[in-house]
């Protein structure tokens, strides 16, 4: 039996709301000081994982801190506590642990937490990015957009996931627009990418007249809160909001029934997996970072697979392959806890008059 660990936050105050009734009585400040003070614990036992070659079993382990306060903690503070994480991982018997959300992002992208920690360490990014681009690819052919043709716009291109969808991508579609708020890092990416492949780029830090033209948007941005409105898109559009906390306003899908938004990385596990815990996905669902840890963890690759920000597209196609071996697929199309069904991808279709 192969083991893993994941470390899961909550994003907002926000998710601990919605755990306990208690809580809800508890202001904003007053809670996130017992955030703050409050050790990493053990959330569940994961069973079931099983592939024509292994089996798996694993723990989500909560690491209670959201996301703002990891980006504005001292980042050492942060990082402790997620190397406390990682030691109930081991002590457990995890031979692999999975960074969730903004603990794959902190300081240096995970390399230092492998560093502090006895067992193998991997984001998820790898995976994230792979699902996300088959995702996009397959949402864009709905609707029956070319993607060769298409303008697409990578939002937070010079993040690690961001630049790898960029990598990935001059191979088969004409014009990328990077955008990020520094122009500096999507300059350097733009020279480094311009005649590797078959793109173009061009650079901005002007979302809203990016998103104004694009008719296929990866939204990847480690922004604590929305950044993409309801106003901000093209008719038609598609949009892989890959990001935790969204960069996809809910508001987007209530008022603009002309464009399709999906979740990057839903994946269905294979086996009969039982979580023993609700973080909103279908039963025997996950998103794709924790899909990677579990991969990794059958294949007995108990090796530090992601770490960092400079993904390379190798180690995408690896896991992709790996993935195919185990029997993880994509699970459809998700969209704010919702399946996003054959008649919605219609409707988009028609009030885009596409």
């Amino acid at each position: 039996m192969e083991k893993f660990a994941f470390v899961l936050h909550p994003l907002t105050i926000g998710d601990m709301r919605r755990v306990s009734p208690f809580i809800r009585c508890i202001p904003d400040s007053l809670l996130e000081h017992v955030l703050r003070k409050k050790k990493p614990f053990k959330v569940s036992h994961i069973t079931g994982v099983k592939s024509p070659y292994a089996e798996a079993e694993g723990w989500f382990i909560g690491c209670p801190l959201t996301a703002k306060q990891m980006m504005e903690l001292p980042e050492e503070f942060v990082i402790d506590r997620i190397v406390e994480s990682g030691k109930i991982a081991e002590e457990l018997g995890a031979k692999i642990l999975g960074l969730g959300a903004f603990t794959s992002i902190v300081g240096d992208a995970g390399v230092t937490i492998a560093e502090r920690l006895n067992i193998a360490v991997t984001s998820g990014n790898s995976y994230t990015v792979a699902t996300a681009l088959q995702g996009t690819r397959e949402a864009a052919r709905l609707l029956g957009h070319d993607l060769r043709d298409a303008e697409v716009a990578i939002i937070g291109a010079s993040g690690s996931i961001g630049s790898a969808c960029a990598r990935i991508l001059s191979r088969e579609v004409r014009h990328i627009s990077l955008v990020a708020r520094r122009l500096s890092p999507l300059e350097e990416l733009a020279q480094e990418l311009n005649g590797q492949g078959a793109a173009t780029f061009s650079v901005s830090s002007d979302i809203k007249e990016i998103l104004h033209k694009a008719d296929v948007v990866i939204a990847v941005t480690s922004a604590v809160d929305f950044i993409i409105d309801p106003a901000d898109l093209k008719s038609g559009a598609v949009v892989c909001d890959v990001a935790r906390p969204r960069n996809v306003s809910r508001n987007v899908s209530a008022r603009r029934k002309d464009v399709l938004v999906i979740e990057g990385g839903v994946i269905h596990v294979p086996g009969d997996v039982d979580f023993h815990f609700d973080f909103g996905f279908p039963p025997k669902t996950c998103f794709a970072c924790m899909a990677e840890t579990m991969i990794l963890a059958l294949e007995k690759r108990y090796e530090n697979f992601t770490l960092g920000r400079n993904l390379k597209p190798s180690q995408i196609d690896t896991i992709s392959a790996l993935a195919d071996k185990h029997g993880f697929t994509l699970a459809g199309f998700r969209n704010f806890e919702h399946a996003v069904t054959p008649e919605t991808i219609e409707q988009v279709k028609r009030n885009a008059r596409l």
